[in-house]
Order: structure tokens, then C-alpha cells, then sequence
């Protein structure tokens, strides 16, 4: 009885994860397609295909939605490092893969850059101020730990320091990113992201290596 118990809960504690998940992918959706002011619950509930009141079941209000839509941003970042370690086993091949990764998480989500550079986001609410540097600070060090991996295997130089080339790294992405936000998708953030790569992979190779 006991085991058929736990069983029910667990399968409950499940729906309402994936759930969780749906609400807030939902409401990226909202945010990339029509701005942060105009997410709702009331919104986010029609993308989801609930009543709003179904919504309130999972979250207590919009913030605790904002919430869970960093924690989401959070996991898909982790993803796509735990997916090119899995990929690849030569680390700069691993650099690679993640910035083509991290390029097409953004082109796919366009909710991600207006709420990283959104001020309303942040706007009488330091602790999202603070999540959103914890999510790019553990995002920076998981790269700069592919960076050392590489180092230690003589793949990419070993005279810079880890975390530079980490924050380096993200500079692949990020302007390009703006421009591709601010021009409505006219900039080509593949092309340019792939053109960078180049000039970045040339810069830390390693003494000895091929072609990066």
C-alpha cells in the first residue's frame, strides 16, 4: 500500500515538474514574442491552454513565474554543457559545439536576451538583479572549466587565465546577440558567432595544435 503511495506521489511530484516547465516556457514565449510588460497569467494560461486559475495551483503570482523562467534559463544552459561533454571528448571541440548551442538556445527562445537585459526586470527587485548573475557566474565557470581541460591537454594555450577566456568566451555571443534582438532578427548571429570562432579559436590554441 505504502509502495503504491509513493508511487502516486511521485507521478504527481512529476506532473506538476513538467508542468512547472510548460508554465514557464510559456511565459519566455510571451516575454520573447510581446515584451515583459506584457506577460500575465491570464496570457500565459491561454499559451498553455489552462484557466488562470490553473496557473495559481503551480505558481503564487507573476514573480514566482519570472522565478522559474531564470531557473529555466538556468537549465538549458547547464544542458547544453552537460550535452557537448557528452558530444566530444577534445575540449575545444567542446567550445565549439556549446557556443553553436548557446547561439541557437537564444535564436529559439528570443524571450532569453529581454529578460537578461531587460531593466523592468530588475527594476525594484535586486534579488532577480542577483539571480541573473549567479546564473551567468555558474554558466562562466562551467566554461571556463572546459578551458582548463583543454589547457591541461595542451589544446588551448596555458598562459591565460581560465576565467578570462571564459568570459571571452561569452563575448562570442553576446553582442552579436543584441544585434541580432534589436535589428528584429535582420543581424546574423550564426554567421557572425561562427566568424568569431575562428579568430578566437586561432587566439588559444595551444602551441603545437592544428587548427582549432
Amino acid at each position: 500500500m505504502s509502495n503504491h503511495k509513493g508511487a502516486r506521489m511521485s507521478a504527481e511530484k512529476l506532473e506538476t515538474e513538467v508542468r512547472q516547465d510548460q508554465i514557464a516556457q510559456a511565459a519566455l514565449g510571451v516575454i520573447g514574442s510581446h515584451g515583459l510588460r506584457a506577460l500575465s497569467v491570464a496570457r500565459v494560461a491561454r499559451q498553455v491552454g489552462l484557466v488562470p486559475s490553473a496557473i495559481y495551483r503551480h505558481f503564487e503570482n507573476k514573480d514566482r513565474v519570472l522565478s522559474t523562467v531564470l531557473d529555466l534559463i538556468h537549465d538549458r544552459l547547464c544542458a547544453n554543457v552537460q550535452a557537448v561533454c557528452a558530444e566530444a571528448t577534445d575540449p575545444v571541440e567542446q567550445l565549439h559545439r556549446l557556443l553553436t548551442r548557446h547561439i541557437s538556445l537564444i535564436r529559439e527562445n528570443q524571450g532569453i536576451p529581454r529578460v537578461i537585459f531587460s531593466e523592468e526586470m530588475y527594476a525594484g527587485h535586486p534579488e532577480r538583479r542577483a539571480k541573473v548573475y549567479w546564473i551567468v557566474s555558474d554558466y562562466l565557470k562551467r566554461v571556463a572549466d572546459l578551458v582548463r581541460q583543454g589547457q591541461k591537454s595542451g589544446r588551448i594555450r596555458a598562459d591565460c587565465d581560465s576565467a578570462v577566456l571564459a568570459v571571452m568566451f561569452l563575448g562570442l555571443v553576446q553582442p552579436a546577440a543584441i544585434l541580432w534582438h534589436v535589428s528584429d532578427g535582420a543581424f546574423d548571429v550564426t554567421r557572425q558567432a561562427e566568424r568569431s570562432w575562428r579568430v578566437f579559436s586561432e587566439a588559444i590554441r595551444g602551441s603545437g595544435e592544428g587548427q582549432a
